[in-house]
């Protein structure tokens, strides 16, 4: 891989102007030299000012920032559409929700330089000034024993490793073996790292190259998105079999198993309780924990809430799609169907 590679960051938006204001502000205070990289905004039809701001940076932006739009399709177009308009060696994608690390590009320059990776995929994180709610979901997702294992967060991991969209990049090589993102609404970035992978390309994990996501949401929607990928699972699944793993099982395995000690207690009280009581010292332990990692005494309140939510929400997604794709032999599931970036 050439030393002196130029990268192309790609970032889909739609109705997201705040959180676009805050990513290129991050991007434009990169530790590179802005002579290396491109930005492009690849808008997917948004109704609010986007455009307006986008604009108005290119006027007096020190980067080489580009704005394309097109009508709402989705985000997997909208990176393709940048993908298109690119004139980078290398394609890197993150999350209009995002802000990168200072050191966020060097790092990514120095890991592809030193491995000749053809891919890579970088984790997620917050910052301090990030509201409690979304702390508390970044620590849910981040943890070893819910997604972090498998997410990019952990140098050893519960499952294989795939790039996410909201923190990867590959080669114009390699895109231009495999093509874009594929139609799927949810899991795509799965179904397109796997991909990559078997395209025969190197990817590699970059634990330093981080974006803080900075997710706009609530306990409801929080379910809602993991529900979808627990019904995304099983539809990838149907694309790829080696795409579902033993690890992508467990939240099912726990739904089931919880909704069996709930109902045996109530029939037998004097024995279960103890399970109920064990259950919740766990996620006790799991908000103090929080507490102390983040500094923020409304962890103990929080993180025992979307803990849950995560795991049954995923798990019953899950089981829906399984009995609906497996047993039955239905057509795809979509699960809640919703705008993206709203």
């Amino acid at each position: 891989m050439n030393r002196f590679n130029f990268y192309s960051i790609i970032v889909p938006s739609f109705n997201r102007s705040e959180e676009i204001t805050e990513l290129i502000h991050s991007i434009s205070k990169l530790n590179f030299p802005n002579s290396r990289f491109e930005l492009i905004i690849a808008d997917d039809g948004s109704t609010d000012n986007t455009k307006a701001i986008i604009e108005n940076y290119i006027e007096k932006a020190d980067i080489k920032l580009s704005f394309y739009t097109q009508k709402n399709m989705g985000p997997g177009a909208a990176r393709n559409l940048g993908m298109e308009k690119a004139t980078g060696d290398f394609f890197i994608f993150v999350d209009s929700d995002c802000m990168v690390d200072f050191n966020w590009l060097e790092a990514i320059d120095n890991k592809l330089t030193k491995f000749e990776a053809d891919a890579f995929g970088g984790p997620d994180s917050y910052t301090d000034d990030f509201p409690s709610l979304l702390k508390a979901i970044n620590y849910s997702m981040t943890s070893f024993f819910t997604t972090g294992g498998i997410r990019g967060h952990r140098k050893k991991k519960l499952g294989k490793f795939y790039p996410r969209s909201f923190n990867m990049g590959l080669s114009r090589e390699v895109y231009l073996t495999i093509g874009g993102f594929g139609q799927l609404r949810h899991g795509q970035d799965i179904e397109y790292s796997n991909r990559i992978i078997n395209s025969g390309a190197k990817v590699i994990s970059i634990e330093d190259a981080i974006v803080y996501h900075k997710r706009r949401t609530s306990l409801r929607r929080f379910f809602k998105q993991v529900f979808n990928w627990g019904v995304a699972r099983v539809n990838l699944y149907k694309i790829d079999s080696s795409l579902l793993e033993p690890v992508h099982f467990l939240p099912a395995v726990a739904t089931i198993l919880s909704i069996l000690v709930l109902v045996l207690s109530i029939l037998y009280w004097a024995v279960f309780k103890y399970v109920l009581l064990f259950g919740f010292l766990i996620l006790v332990i799991s908000g103090v924990d929080a507490a102390v990692k983040y500094k923020d005494c409304k962890m103990i309140i929080f993180v025992p809430l979307f803990i849950p939510t995560q795991t049954f929400g995923y798990g019953l997604g899950f089981l829906l799609a399984f009995f609906w794709r497996i047993i039955l032999k239905k057509d795809e599931l979509v699960g809640f169907r919703k705008k993206y970036y709203s």
